[in-house]
């Protein structure tokens, strides 16, 4: 895909993979909006970038479509959509209220589905764009403590992947991104820090060079490190090995 001149909706703009991903686009001449919750973090991006901050809590189903719609407002058309925002948890299942289950499942499946389904039809229509999903290795293995969390994230892979059929010809393409453990605020938010000594988590920028790398090359799916691939081969080829491994190293 050309990067300069197109326009680019990043979420989750104000931190982590999304800040460094928003940076690299800017770096190759992308028009940018940006959303987040951080608005001040989101005005020095947009100071830096010369993007358009658009602030909004994407726990909130409201706010996405107003958000799609102030996108388009703003700049005429959406060529590239980073669905990048995401929310965790750490702790049982058990333990959850219902509105932190409903949180997690707004901000990390029901928002990048709604916010496809407002900005996708243009990108059809002129029969060129690109629609990015930043999911998690919890989608495709599971880990125990993040039972709603991985759910989701699951989704948004099976979702991706049904759109991606299902745009097959359109000139739109879909790519999916699946990180393993970064260097973010995410952990310190999902009230848990990470404890475990392997694997080191990644800067966020080697990811979002990763997924900028996809974009650019129009690539189907990858991974943040590229070795994650090899647990999720095992869970598929032989299951009750996996489960015994996770049994014995799993958790987050």
């Amino acid at each position: 895909m050309r990067i300069r001149g197109a326009v680019a909706l990043v979420t989750g703009a104000s931190s982590g993979i999304g800040w460094a991903t928003a940076l690299r686009l800017a770096e190759l001449g992308a028009r940018l909006i940006l959303t987040g919750r951080d608005t001040e973090r989101l005005a020095m991006l947009a100071t830096m970038t010369g993007g358009t901050p658009l602030a909004a809590d994407l726990a909130d189903p409201a706010a996405v479509t107003g958000l799609a719609r102030a996108a388009l407002d703003a700049a005429g058309r959406v060529d590239l959509l980073v669905n990048n925002a995401g929310q965790g948890y750490a702790g049982r299942f058990t333990a959850m209220g219902a509105d932190e289950v409903s949180r997690l499942l707004a901000v990390n499946l029901s928002a990048p589905i709604e916010l496809t389904r407002v900005l996708l039809p243009g990108m059809v229509s002129r029969g060129t764009g690109y629609v990015s999903f930043v999911t998690s290795i919890a989608g495709r293995t599971g880990v125990s403590g993040e039972a709603v969390y991985s759910a989701a994230k699951s989704g948004l892979d099976t979702f991706a992947e049904s759109l991606r059929l299902e745009l097959a010809g359109t000139g739109v393409r879909v790519g999916v991104l699946v990180p393993g453990v970064v260097q973010t605020a995410f952990f310190t938010r999902r009230g848990a820090s990470y404890q475990r000594q392997r694997p080191r988590p990644l800067p966020a920028a080697r990811v979002a060079d990763e997924l900028v790398r996809g974009i650019v090359t129009e690539r189907d799916e990858g991974y943040a490190p590229s070795w994650l691939r090899l647990p999720v081969a095992v869970r598929a080829l032989a299951p009750a090995t996996y489960r015994r491994l996770a049994g014995r190293f799993g958790g987050s």
